[in-house]
């Protein structure tokens, strides 16, 4: 079942976008050379990590 991993991702999340935050999520994507699915867990990390300041 896939590469093994010290952080499975067993959760599906779904979301709804408009066309100008799937274009930002796309582009993003693509110059970090990440998954989408990247994009949005470092997304997710740098707003918990404003909160803490």
């Amino acid at each position: 079942m896939g590469r093994p991993t010290d952080s499975p991702k067993t959760t599906m999340f779904r979301v709804r976008l408009d066309d100008e935050s799937l274009e930002k999520l796309n582009e993003a994507a693509d110059a970090l050379n990440i998954s989408k699915s990247e994009v949005v867990r470092k997304g997710i990390d740098s707003v918990h990590q404003s909160l803490k300041k």
